[in-house]
């Protein structure tokens, strides 16, 4: 048998060829049987459990040169993918090693930062874009929420203010009827 293996297969359909042997046969079968997969290389002048244990020596092998090839094949195949993906990524000069294309610093300066704005920075641009003063109750609700619009950070106040804007306006058309009446 195949060293560390620490297992093997015994088919059910022996148990035609068992059930013909006396118990004493069937134990000296299933001595024999485990003594050859343990490598003992067993020997035995009994003429029943030669001809009983024939077979399963034949499937016995079957399986194990079964084995040996899956194995083999499982082997191969991670020393490939092995090959292939890691191996690539170690890098052949270690002079450099710690060298990167792309600072941290190139990557921070690209990435505007949010800042929330003032009471009075929302006011006058509510104003400059003909809204009413509404900047409390924006400023309330953004800070309530974390500066958030769903699950993202808000990127830019002026943007969240001109979406409240057509509920706002300066002059709505309900404010110029009544005004008129």
């Amino acid at each position: 048998m195949a060293t560390e293996k620490k297992s093997f297969l015994l088919y059910c359909d022996i148990i035609h060829t068992i059930e013909q042997l006396t118990d004493e046969q069937a134990g000296h079968l299933f001595k024999h049987i485990l003594q050859y997969v343990n490598d003992k290389d067993p020997q035995t002048d009994n003429v029943i459990t030669k001809i009983a244990f024939e077979p399963i020596k034949q499937s016995l092998k079957r399986d194990l040169q079964k084995y040996e090839d899956i194995r083999k094949r499982n082997s191969d195949n991670a020393r490939k993918r092995w090959d292939a993906t890691a191996y690539d990524r170690i890098r052949k000069d270690t002079k450099n090693a710690d060298s990167d294309s792309v600072s941290d610093s190139d990557s921070v300066r690209d990435k505007k930062v949010f800042t929330k704005p003032t009471l009075d920075e929302l006011r006058d641009y509510m104003d400059s874009i003909g809204m009413n003063d509404v900047s409390n109750k924006f400023f309330d609700f953004y800070e309530s929420k974390g500066w958030m619009i769903g699950k993202n950070k808000m990127k830019d106040w002026k943007s969240a203010v001109r979406t409240w804007k057509p509920n706002n306006l300066k002059v709505s058309t309900n404010q110029h009827k009544l005004a008129t009446l």
